[in-house]
């Protein structure tokens, strides 16, 4: 008589977890390495930008107007080194928060092993973009120290939606822009790879922090969602306050308070910005994460 075995049972996997997969997959399918993809061996050739120039704090001032060609280009390397060295101080606040989140998880999970291969990915990026900005001729630019200690503050306390709200908004900031200087020929080749390099692997890290934040907010209370709305934008504040390091002016050759002062009135820019961060609204308003309170930083820091 035949006797039937039973199959064993397979895991059965959360929707969460189906993300995670097709995230795994995409990453070992399309992923780069940036010591081999990076032209990291020509010098510098001065005659390019380090950013699309209508990114420029100053562009469309009358400062601008008064630059030469290359004092113009000079200060997009700079500033492109600024926001470089920006990334790299907010992707180590990241790696500490994903790490801290999957702490003592199963490892078997895809998701836990779709944050390591994330983490994996923010190691290189940051390698990446200090190489970029030393071969841009920059010095490390660096927030300053309130910044600093708030981001030691927010990496210790901010979980859950919090944290991967925060880690939306500062990788959408840069997707836009970095899109826009990725195609412009008009910028050095090396920063326009390494920039397609962070396009092209940010998305996958940003469809993941949409997910987590969906996922978090699900399980969050009324008040703990405004908390978190708050918390969110005040890092979303320090974080694109301290993208373009004031040092870059005087860097340039420039005269560091009067650029300073044109590139806090300049109407041009904070559109920019405004339109850079249209989608990003988009989402923290349908999680219900744009409270009063939220959007005056946000309004402070001209994304809205």
């Amino acid at each position: 008589m035949a006797i039937n075995i039973p199959r064993p049972r397979t895991k059965s996997h959360t929707p969460e977890e189906g993300i995670a997969r097709r995230l795994l997959d995409s990453s070992a399918q399309l992923s780069y390495d940036p010591l081999t993809e990076v032209d990291w061996e020509t010098p510098l050739d001065e005659n390019f930008h380090g950013a699309s120039p209508e990114w420029s704090t100053l562009y469309g001032t009358r400062y601008w107007d008064e630059l030469t060609d290359a004092q113009r280009k000079a200060l997009t390397r700079q500033e492109a080194a600024s926001v470089a060295s920006t990334g790299i101080w907010f992707e180590m606040i990241l790696q500490q928060m994903v790490l801290r989140d999957i702490y003592a998880k199963d490892p078997t999970d895809d998701t836990f092993q779709w944050a390591l291969t994330e983490i994996a990915d923010e190691c290189r990026h940051s390698i990446m973009f200090a190489r970029g900005a030393k071969k841009l001729g920059a010095p490390a630019y660096r927030p300053h120290r309130l910044a600093v200690e708030l981001g030691r503050l927010f990496k210790t306390v901010a979980f859950g939606e919090a944290a991967y709200a925060a880690i939306l908004v500062a990788e959408e900031v840069l997707d836009v822009m970095q899109r826009d200087w990725m195609r412009d020929e008009r910028v050095v080749p090396f920063v326009r790879t390494i920039n397609n390099i962070h396009v092209v692997e940010e998305s996958r890290h940003m469809k993941f922090a949409r997910d987590e934040t969906r996922k978090h907010l699900a399980h969050a209370g009324r008040i703990r969602r405004r908390v978190h709305a708050l918390l969110i934008a005040v890092a979303a504040y320090v974080i694109v306050t301290s993208m373009v390091n004031r040092k870059v002016y005087a860097n340039a050759g420039l005269d560091e308070e009067r650029a300073v002062r044109e590139a806090r009135a300049n109407e041009h820019h904070k559109s920019m910005m405004r339109s850079s961060c249209s989608g990003l609204m988009a989402f923290l308003s349908s999680v219900g994460l744009l409270t009063k309170p939220a959007l005056f930083f946000y309004k402070r820091a001209n994304l809205i």
